[in-house]
């Protein structure tokens, strides 16, 4: 349970649900990891790293908290990982469908399957952009679909899924991936150009989704799967700002911080991730007085088609 009330200690008037631009769902579930347990502590970590953040982003120039961010109930459905999946199916949908932007910090990574679920019945052509070590791509893993072995899988058969970072995966996924959309880390580290050809594979409608072992272990260890030679700091900045500038970024998660009581860094490199990635969404946004809760169908899909970029017919 939250120990926390308004988001990174901000004042009250904008922490409230009605005038809040943003939605911070936290979802503290660790139920199918395999290796390092402790994800399901990650968003208190995460939430009391933000309340000793400095709110002024320097290189935004902006206090993005001022748009409003509203800090939701926790999702603690955890008796199953399929009850966990349409809970937050649900929940993510019901905010979207309030004309918020919508967050999650989970938690491990099968939590991210029923946030895409929503915005993927929300958003027409939606890409997925997945930072992480790992493919993620099993279809079933210990008995389940909703395994965090399997978090992208029903993302690669229902949208326009870009996997960055990877360097860790199961030779069968390969039958799954797609190795056009795939950047392998080793790859990526002599591939000057590995952020402009991410971004020119995205569709209009890009939603993030970001396991925090993407990073390199030597500025994030508190993840269950440190991987070796993962993404540094500013070159990961310096992708987002882009991406956010040059698409329309609908929403994003960030999980598999897994907090260790002898590193408080990892906590605040999420803290920080998470602001930074409010502060290019909304930089340049005036901040309004009346803010229109009015949801505007974003969507005309009749049913779930598999995105081909080769398709230009629509």
């Amino acid at each position: 349970m939250s120990t926390t009330k308004n988001y990174a200690g901000i004042p009250d008037e904008f922490a409230k649900l009605e005038t809040s631009k943003i939605v911070l769902i936290p979802v503290p579930y660790d139920g199918t990891s395999t290796w390092g347990k402790g994800a399901d502590k990650g968003p208190q970590a995460f939430l009391d790293a933000s309340e000793n953040m400095e709110t002024y982003d320097i290189e935004t120039d902006t206090e993005v908290y001022q748009q409003g961010i509203y800090l939701a109930p926790a999702i603690t459905e955890a008796s199953s990982p399929e009850a966990m999946v349409e809970e937050v199916h649900k929940t993510t949908k019901d905010f979207i469908k309030r004309n918020k932007f919508v967050t999650l910090f989970g938690g491990e990574h099968s939590v991210s399957i029923g946030a895409i679920r929503a915005f993927n019945e929300l958003y027409d052509n939606l890409t997925v952009l997945q930072i992480d070590a790992h493919t993620d791509l099993r279809q079933e893993y210990m008995g389940s679909k909703c395994n965090h072995a399997c978090a992208m899988y029903e993302a690669s058969q229902t949208t326009n899924l870009i996997q960055v970072g990877i360097r860790s995966m199961d030779a069968l996924e390969k039958t799954v991936m797609d190795e056009d959309k795939t950047f392998f880390a080793h790859e990526m580290v002599q591939d000057e150009y590995w952020a402009d050809n991410v971004i020119d594979l995205c569709t209009d409608h890009v939603f993030v989704t970001f396991d925090l072992d993407g990073l390199d272990p030597s500025i994030m260890p508190s993840t269950g799967t440190p991987e070796p030679g993962g993404l540094f700091w500013y070159e990961t900045m310096d992708f987002l700002k882009r991406l956010f500038a040059e698409k329309n970024v609908v929403g994003f998660d960030i999980m598999e911080l897994c907090p260790s009581e002898h590193d408080k860094s990892s906590d605040f490199l999420a803290a920080k991730l998470y602001y930074k990635m409010l502060s290019y969404k909304f930089e340049g946004e005036d901040i309004e007085d009346n803010y229109d809760n009015t949801y505007v169908a974003k969507t005309s899909k009749g049913g779930v088609n598999k995105f081909d970029l080769n398709d230009d017919e629509d």
